[in-house]
């Protein structure tokens, strides 16, 4: 069986963070068997095709290379406010579909393309060949806010053999917004590779880890963080992630007077993240509307505590209930308490350590590998 990743983010090199998680996924069904190749645009004019770790990545071309800045950097909605970003997305969702044929070419064997994100890589798919659509988060989003986008996403995924999504409240939002009903079988966290993360040993303040954008809501964090330090709870906060809030959250903290204890890492690599979380006191993501939340995972794998809000989604599937987390409302105040009452629970880190070993059971690549190969039969039996 030759399977088809089609997808707006995949990584460019060994260690690149856009789209990270698939890789783990692609590996592991290359190893079960599958054929799996990857189709993702070009980033800035560097196209063609590729080996990655022995998977084969086509990397098309949909615009001039100044054009190029859709994929990779996770401002596409904002992207397409720019009449150069709107005609250039055009131009990628059919250079996917001709990299999808593309694929086809060679095949000696039934074909599956797996769409990650309904848009654009669903919208892309060609319609003559099975269909795997997989909702990470962003595209929950636009469904909620985009009348348009709701009718595209609706004869997107009514087309699809399967549908699947990485978490109950995403499949929900789907179901809400479309009509579409997601199996809860077919509802499957990120798959993620825990065996570079080790227990923490505490001792360094706070962490988050998130891509800065509005979406995040770190402002709070910021807030919360200095709300706790006029308390006489001064902590250190390391926040990793780059995006466009970086300025306002730098200046943010300067103004309430913590950027002293406030760090911004910039995006890095896994090993890296993987360090600051085995340092980590606790562990915060007020995110609104998570598709997922593999941050938080990654933290209780490591045994970090973790805080988020009440409205995060897919977030509150990860973190459960327990002593290992606490849900507060979307308000600095609230979120401050929170992190106080985690920082005086003893119970707090052995928690997050029990739950977070079934998490990385549950997220095994292996057994997103075996979910995802049902799913492709599925898709072929139902195009047969």
């Amino acid at each position: 069986m030759r399977v088809i990743f089609l997808t707006h983010n995949y990584p460019r090199h060994p260690g690149d963070l856009p789209g990270g998680f698939l890789h783990p996924l692609v590996l592991e069904l290359q190893a079960a068997g599958a054929d799996v190749r990857v189709v993702a645009p070009s980033d800035a004019g560097q196209g063609g095709r590729t080996m990655l770790d022995g998977i084969a990545v086509r990397r098309v071309r949909y615009a001039p290379a100044a054009w190029e800045f859709l994929a990779y950097t996770g401002r596409m909605t904002s992207a397409l406010r720019d009449p150069r970003g709107f005609l250039a997305l055009g131009g990628m969702i059919a250079a996917l579909r001709r990299g999808a044929r593309a694929e086809v070419a060679d095949a000696t064997g039934p074909v599956v393309v797996h769409a990650h994100w309904w848009f654009p890589a669903g919208l892309a798919a060609p319609p003559e060949l099975p269909l795997v659509v997989t909702l990470h988060g962003t595209d929950g989003q636009l469904l909620d806010r985009s009348g348009p986008a709701r009718y595209l996403g609706r004869r997107v995924l009514a087309r699809a053999g399967v549908v699947t999504a990485v978490s109950g409240a995403l499949a929900a939002t789907v179901r809400r917004t479309t009509g579409i009903a997601i199996a809860p079988e077919d509802v499957q966290g990120l798959p993620f590779d825990a065996a570079g993360l080790a227990p923490t040993s505490g001792g360094r303040g706070i962490v988050s880890v998130a891509r800065l954008t509005a979406q995040k809501r770190l402002h709070l964090l910021v807030e919360a963080v200095a709300l706790l330090a006029r308390q006489g709870r001064a902590m250190p906060l390391t926040i990793v992630g780059g995006g466009e809030q970086l300025g306002p959250l730098r200046d943010l903290a300067a103004r309430l007077g913590i950027a002293d204890q406030t760090r911004f890492t910039g995006p890095l690599p896994p090993a890296q993240v993987a360090s600051v979380l085995e340092s980590a006191d606790l562990f915060v993501l007020p995110a609104l509307a998570e598709g997922y939340g593999l941050a938080a995972a990654e933290a209780l794998i490591a045994g970090v505590p973790v805080v988020v809000c009440q409205d995060g989604g897919g977030l509150l599937e990860v973190v459960g209930s327990g002593a290992q987390a606490r849900v507060a409302d979307p308000t600095a105040a609230s979120l401050a308490q929170a992190m106080a009452e985690v920082l005086d629970d003893p119970g707090a880190r052995p928690a997050a350590l029990d739950a977070g070993n079934l998490l990385r059971t549950r997220l095994l690549p292996a057994a997103a590998a075996r979910q995802a190969l049902g799913w492709y039969q599925r898709a072929l039996e139902r195009r047969t």
